[in-house]
């Protein structure tokens, strides 16, 4: 696949020459404009990403222009260019930190206008920052999108990048866009172009037909992995994103597999053992972290990634599982009932300096450790269930959810935000895909053709 990066001067050497020969200049009549009087220097622009949540900023982001209309196989460059828009602006939007002016509010801009933007037109909009960009079909099949961000008041261009990609990969070019914008405004890191694995659901509760599906973060780009001849549960991405690890009953043994996302083949993990589930890789991918039931006790093991001999981690009596490393990988997180209740517990990668960091009332299950490691996401359990956060060492806990059963939390790219499932009450509850922010204000439902459990957020893409 290829997706290639145009830095800042790769893409004025790509735009600039388009535009004196081929496109002639426009003139625009600007409405009463909101610039910056003369002799006075605006703030800088940027988001705060605790208190931007209260007052998103209004962006505008009109259709990207092409600089001739090409038939693609992903469809014409000028309906790409208002489709590439409009991802950029949802993604922006759904941050819950952007509110992209309506269409109905923008104006349709001429390919020269791409690097000369109407500051004043955009000032009287209201706008605050503008993001502007094409679309152009290569000669060898590829096209190339070029981001543009400004900021409306200084006048100024913060960033620019562009993006060379095959026709299939066009929605990636606009994630791309939306995490430069993002980024450059927050500081804080990407997630827009990324992927999520998960548990897709259909059928009646007692007997529920589990398939696993992949899908970009924002629902789009969705396909089933598994055909549902057997239940599958806790998909998670490799690293790397060739793989995924996860438990299903083939054979009605539940064990781990990993399954290969380019060719569709999947191993079993460990070999000729008792029941083994809950597993997820280590950061460096080197090996793969599960818990197995022997004797009447349920323990923590690691075994490498490409088979062998497991090594036992824990030995306290009753149920120790859902192991998560640090994202240096130098600590686990875990739930255990070794005090009478589920409580989370942070040890050595060796198993050695195991401490209980849970103390508050109710029960806690399903940790995962932040990418940024400051943070680990769990499960509350007081009645309903909640999604939270706390520190590694157990302060700080702050419950984001408010539902009657949300579970199974997964932490974006850049740590920032969290996926998890919320299942409806009664027989017919349905069980749903959902995103939350550290605020715990900026929620919604990820779109899936059926029901979903289980979701996995992947790494960032390359």
């Amino acid at each position: 696949m290829r997706f290639r990066f145009l830095l800042l001067a790769a893409a004025t050497a790509v735009a600039t020459p388009a535009l004196a020969q081929d496109v002639p200049p426009v003139t625009l009549q600007p409405p009463a404009g909101a610039a910056v009087p003369a002799g006075q220097t605006p703030p800088p622009l940027e988001v705060d990403v605790t208190g931007g949540i209260s007052a998103p900023m209004p962006i505008a982001i009109p259709p990207m222009p092409t600089q001739a209309v090409v038939q693609t196989p992903a469809g014409s460059t000028d309906q790409l260019g208002r489709q590439l828009s409009e991802i950029v602006a949802n993604d922006l939007r759904n941050s819950g930190l952007f509110t992209p002016l309506a269409p109905a509010r923008l104006r349709s801009i001429a390919f020269p206008e791409v690097t000369a933007p109407a500051f004043d037109y955009w000032g009287g909009s209201g706008a605050q920052a503008l993001v502007q960009g094409y679309i152009r079909a290569n000669g060898d099949g590829t096209l190339t999108v070029g981001c543009y961000l400004y900021d409306v008041s200084a006048q100024t261009e913060l960033t620019r990048q562009g993006f060379v990609v095959p026709p299939s990969d066009w929605r990636r070019a606009a994630h791309k866009c939306a995490d430069m914008v993002y980024t450059r405004l927050t500081g804080e890191g990407p997630y827009f172009d990324s992927r999520i694995v998960y548990v897709s659901e259909t059928g009646p509760k007692g007997n529920r037909i589990k398939r696993l599906a992949i899908m970009d973060q924002d629902g789009a780009n969705h396909r089933f992995l598994t055909a549902g001849s057997s239940i599958v549960l806790t998909p998670r991405f490799a690293p790397n994103q060739q793989s995924i690890v996860y438990m299903s009953y083939v054979g009605k043994a539940p064990a781990i597999y990993v399954y290969d996302i380019g060719s569709g083949r999947q191993r079993l993990v460990v070999q000729n053992v008792a029941t083994t589930f809950a597993p997820r890789f280590s950061p460096d991918g080197r090996w793969i972290l599960f818990s197995m039931a022997t004797g009447g006790n349920t323990d923590l093991y690691r075994v490498a990634a490409g088979g062998g001999t497991p090594q036992r981690l824990t030995t306290a009596p009753g149920i120790d599982t859902g192991g998560s490393y640090s994202p240096d990988g130098s600590k686990i997180v875990f739930e255990s009932d070794r005090s009478g209740g589920q409580q989370l517990y942070v040890m050595n990668a060796d198993g050695s300096n195991q401490q209980r960091i849970s103390f508050g009332g109710g029960r806690y299950a399903t940790p995962v450790w932040s990418p940024r490691g400051d943070l680990i996401a769990f499960t509350k359990i007081a009645g309903a269930f909640r999604i939270g956060i706390m520190s590694p060492s157990g302060s700080g806990e702050k419950l984001l959810t408010n539902s009657w059963q949300d579970e199974g939390p997964s932490w974006s790219p850049n740590g920032r935000v969290l996926t998890f499932f919320r299942q409806g009450q009664g027989n017919a509850g349905k069980a749903d895909l959902w995103m939350v922010d550290l605020t715990g204000v900026n929620e919604r439902r990820i779109p899936t053709p059926l029901d979903g459990s289980d979701p996995a957020w992947g790494p960032l893409r390359p």
